[in-house]
Parts: structure tokens; sequence; C-alpha cells
């Protein structure tokens, strides 16, 4: 992990280390402007709120609709922080993001693809409008140690990859919370005033849906996944569960539907239970609860008929398929 060292749960002190991220932050950007990526999650939550401690106005906030996201997600995400106070411009990207990821398959590609898309397209045009020379992302630390090890690449994870940020995409990239891990993360939200809503979300990943569609991703594909997502999200939103996510698989899979043969879709559920996402448990949900899933999912998802549950730890699983 090189210069990088964690700082575990039981070592974090909160306000000092509150303090310490504005101070830096606002050392680091001087008179100057910063861009901030914010998706929604937790990760990205927290870094908007340190940044907008220490910048004021001269956070220049953004939600990136890249046409991955879940069920009204830019909406939802902009009012809560305009309750705060911090004002979020939206940029409509999913054109740009769809074009990228056409006819990609492979996961590391589709990686690659919505990196490039984010940070060289999207941030790297606001940068040069706005003037900014900082971009503020959320990277936590199990983002760089999954990518360092070799395991998955993050698509935030950028100079731990000797990616030097300035001369690729023209600007540095600032990165706050990049010792600590989630449960780290969401201790620094709630001390900040993030509404619970917010700090306790599960995990979401930074390609957003397309790591949950198996193959190649299109605008058709993650609306699936979107629809089966509200679903489990709906159903398992109150289990205490650390992750819970729906995958759609590539595969057509035989189906019955008035009994005629119906070659549909399948849709895998995973239920987490962690504290760190380093090592991850299955969820043991009731056998009615499964099938009350089952049944919302082949009802409510046009064209899936097969609705699976993943029973495997992590490891040897990771928490998100892709």
């Amino acid at each position: 992990m090189g210069k990088i060292k964690e700082i575990p749960l039981t070592q974090l002190k909160t306000k000092n280390f509150i303090n310490e991220q504005v101070t830096e932050i606002a050392s680091t950007v001087g008179d100057g402007l910063a861009v901030n990526a914010l998706s929604g999650g937790v990760d990205s939550s927290v870094v908007t709120l340190l940044g907008f401690n220490a910048l004021g106005k001269r956070l220049k906030t953004y939600f990136i609709d890249s046409g991955l996201m879940r069920h009204k997600e830019p909406q939802y995400v902009v009012s809560i922080f305009r309750k705060l106070g911090v004002p979020v411009e939206i940029v409509d990207a999913k054109d740009r993001f769809f074009k990228a990821l056409k006819g990609l398959t492979d996961p590391e590609k589709k990686r690659e693809a919505i990196t490039h898309v984010f940070y060289k397209e999207v941030f790297g045009g606001l940068v040069k409008k706005s003037g900014a020379r900082y971009l503020l992302q959320g990277t936590n630390y199990t983002d760089v140690e999954e990518t360092v090890a070799g395991i998955k690449r993050q698509h935030n994870i950028l100079a731990q990859l000797g990616i030097d940020t300035k001369e690729v995409y023209g600007y540095h990239v600032i990165e706050p919370l990049i010792r600590l891990r989630k449960s780290g993360i969401r201790k620094v939200g709630q001390a900040l005033g993030l509404p619970a809503e917010l700090y306790k979300r599960p995990p979401f990943p930074g390609p957003a849906l397309a790591a949950r569609v198996i193959g190649e991703v299109t605008p058709q594909g993650v609306e699936i996944v979107r629809k089966a997502t509200k679903v489990v999200e709906e159903e398992l939103g109150k289990t205490g569960a650390f992750q819970y996510l729906a995958i759609l698989h590539e595969d057509r899979v035989t189906g019955i539907r008035k009994h005629k043969r119906d070659f549909g879709l399948q849709v895998e559920v995973r239920c987490w239970e962690s504290t760190d996402a380093k090592v991850a448990t299955p969820s043991k949900l009731s056998y009615n609860m499964l099938l009350r899933i089952g049944d919302r999912i082949t009802a409510e998802v046009p064209g899936v008929v097969s609705v699976t549950y993943n029973i495997t730890r992590k490891p040897p699983s990771t928490i998100e398929a892709i």
C-alpha cells in the first residue's frame, strides 16, 4: 500500500480527523477553486461536506448523471444537499458513458471506459471551464487495497497506479478519506451532520449499475437492474445488512409464463454482513423473504424469469460481481 497508512476505526479520533482534513484541503487549494465529484454514496457525501467546510463557495460540486444510477438518484441526492446548504449541479453525461461502453464485455475494459469518460471527458471539461486545479473525490482504503492487490480495479484509483492526474487529466486529485474504511467514514459523516439516510446508506460502486450488469452495458440492461435494485433495496433496507444488490446475468434462461415457454433473464441477489468490506458473509435471510423478493422481481421487472441468491463468502467471492 506504499505510503498510505490505514487509520483503523479503533484509532479514529473523529473531530481531530475532520479538523485536519478541512485544514489540509483549504491549504492545498489555497485561494483557488476545486471541483467535487458527488455520487450520493457515503464516501463522496462525506468528502462533499469536508470540502464545503474548507472552501465554501469555492467548491463547485457536480453530480454526474451517467445514466447508470439508481431510480431517481440525481434528484434525491441534490435535494438532500440543498437542505444542507450545499449547491449541486447535475451534469447530463448519459450519452457519453453509453457510447464508451458500447460493445464492451470485459469487466476491466468497462471500468477503464468509465474512468476515461469520468475523469478525462467530463471532469476534465468542468475543471477547464471553471479554472479549478483540483478535484475532490471519496477514494477509501479498501478501494486502494483491492486495486493494488489486483483483485479488481476501482475506477477512482489513479495515483496509486502511477497515473499522473495533472499530466493526464489537467488537475490534481485530493482524497481526504483514503486512510479510512467504510465504518470510519460513516462515523465521520455522522459527526459532520450528514443525515442518517446518507451516512448509513449501503455502499454503492463507483461504476454504479454498470458494475451490476454482466456483459455489455446497455440502457436496456441498466434499466432492468435498476428496477431489480429498487425491489431489493425496498425489501432488504431494514435488515441492517452491510450491503445488498441485484445483478443482471448475461445469458438467457428458460422460464414459463401462462403455460408457455418464456426464454428470459436471470437476476442474482446478494446481501452481505460485513464491517469493513474486506471480508463478508451472505446474510441469513428468511425463506419467505427470499420468495417474496423472487416473486416481486419476476412480476415487476419485465423479462426476468429467474432470481437466485448468492451464498458464497468473501473471499473467494467479492461483494460486487464486476
